[in-house]
């Protein structure tokens, strides 16, 4: 156990992320040493940021509190510390079922953290933040919350409502770590569309967008996880317009089905969205979606299935991910609906539509053969360097692998010439300076 060093492990989304760099900064500022996302725990303190979305995340949390919890008992560890999603949403009943936890953080009052361990929280260093990614890329979180309520969701119930970053703070945000030396940014947010709305009464993200591209540093900028009703689609002229956004857009669909839509209470229809994804495509030719969909949902009979197996063939998504659905205390829908359909139903629903996928992936995959794309390269494994096209985002989506026949640079860019294409990795060659 090594005095005076604190271990943090983060589960969950980047958004998590960003909040532990923060608490990183804080913590150093203060004199102590950090680690995150240890090999193996040796700090006195260990905080774990824990995710409270779905159950197969919140179990991951508490599994990985309860083994904590055990290296306490045996003195590996004096004290451990739990923040994030699982730990706001669930307070009191953790507090009673796991009281070896010295204490127990919400998502907003971390900062207490710092009081708790003789120290103070520094507010000038509020906007910065100890990186935990590659030092050329970053997560910028713009916003907080959530106020579309949709029905499975128990995010606003954690996060509480939409609250957007002043964009004046997060240009600054920009411009530190653009001259630092972090060339690609990927913007996060629980509603990305919303942004602004809270603070104006208007959507911002098309301005704020356009005015981190003008940042000298800026070569990526890449958007995660818009909603689809009353999308701004003046961010699809910017995203034509400039070179250093990327052509790449994760907007979660979660379902085509008009019935099925309407019981998520989304607020959109199946004829809305496929004109949305028209104009997305036809405004910004190249562009490459994200989208997630969920089975399962109550209401989903085997019809609306085929029809969500329809969809995905007739828009053939770039990049999909996809859940199976999972009832949530508090949310609409387990108050006002019944979770009838069976794990086993839901799990085939699940594999089946992400073998429909596998195809279409594949397919976008063959069409980059012979291009010679603009890649980043994050990594250098013992046979080949690891990069990434501006179609995909770091740790979900596609990577490049690069033979080593001439040293790269992690961190640079570099043309490549695609020779290969496997349904999630593709294979080139760095053309001639």
């Amino acid at each position: 156990m090594r005095r005076n060093k604190v271990d943090i492990i983060t589960l969950g989304c980047s958004k998590n992320l960003v909040d532990s760099e923060h608490l990183l900064r804080q913590l150093q500022a203060q004199g102590f040493t950090t680690e995150h996302n240890p090999q193996r725990v040796n700090g006195e303190i260990v905080v774990v940021n824990t995710c409270g979305f779905i159950a197969d995340s919140q179990e991951e949390s508490i599994d990985t509190i309860l083994s904590l919890c055990e290296a306490k008992k045996a003195g590996k560890l004096r004290k451990l510390f739990v923040m994030g999603c699982l730990s706001e949403r669930f307070a009191a009943d953790l507090m009673e079922s796991i009281p070896e936890v010295d204490r127990y953080y919400g998502k907003f009052n971390w900062t207490e953290m710092l009081h708790d361990l003789g120290h103070k929280y520094l507010p000038e260093l509020a906007s910065e933040r100890v990186l935990t990614t590659p030092p050329h890329y970053a997560y910028l979180k713009v916003s907080e919350g959530c106020n579309r309520f949709c029905a499975f969701c128990a995010i606003p119930l954690i996060t509480g409502r939409h609250k957007s970053v002043p964009p004046e703070v997060l240009l600054n945000e920009v411009r530190r770590l653009a001259a630092s030396g972090v060339k690609e940014f990927n913007v996060i947010a629980q509603d990305l569309s919303s942004y602004g709305l809270d603070l104006e009464g208007r959507m911002m993200l098309p301005e704020l967008i356009d005015r981190m591209a003008d940042i000298a540093g800026v070569e990526w900028i890449r958007l995660h996880y818009a909603y689809p009703t009353q999308f701004p689609l003046d961010l699809l002229d910017v995203m034509a317009r400039r070179d250093n956004v990327c052509k790449y857009l994760d907007i979660a669909l979660q379902h085509c089905s008009d019935t099925v839509l309407d019981k998520m209470r989304r607020r959109i229809d199946r004829d809305t969205t496929e004109r949305l994804i028209h104009t997305m495509r036809d405004r910004v030719p190249g562009i490459h979606l994200r989208t997630t969909l969920m089975v399962g949902f109550p209401g989903e009979g085997e019809r609306e299935f085929e029809e969500l197996l329809e969809f995905v063939d007739t828009m053939r998504f770039e990049r999909m991910g996809a859940f199976a659905y999972s009832e949530e205390a508090g949310t609409y829908a387990a108050a006002h609906y019944s979770d009838e359909i069976s794990a086993e139903e839901k799990q085939r629903r699940l594999d089946t539509l992400m073998e429909r996928q596998a195809s279409i992936s594949q397919e976008t995959q063959n069409a980059k053969v012979g291009a010679t794309m603009r890649v980043i390269i994050d990594s250098e494994e013992a046979d080949y360097y690891v990069g990434r096209t501006e179609f995909d985002s770091p740790e979900v989506d596609p990577e490049v692998l690069i033979k080593k026949d001439r040293k790269l640079t992690v961190g640079d860019f570099y043309p490549v010439t695609i020779t290969e294409a496997l349904p999630f990795e593709l294979i080139g060659t760095v053309q001639p300076s």
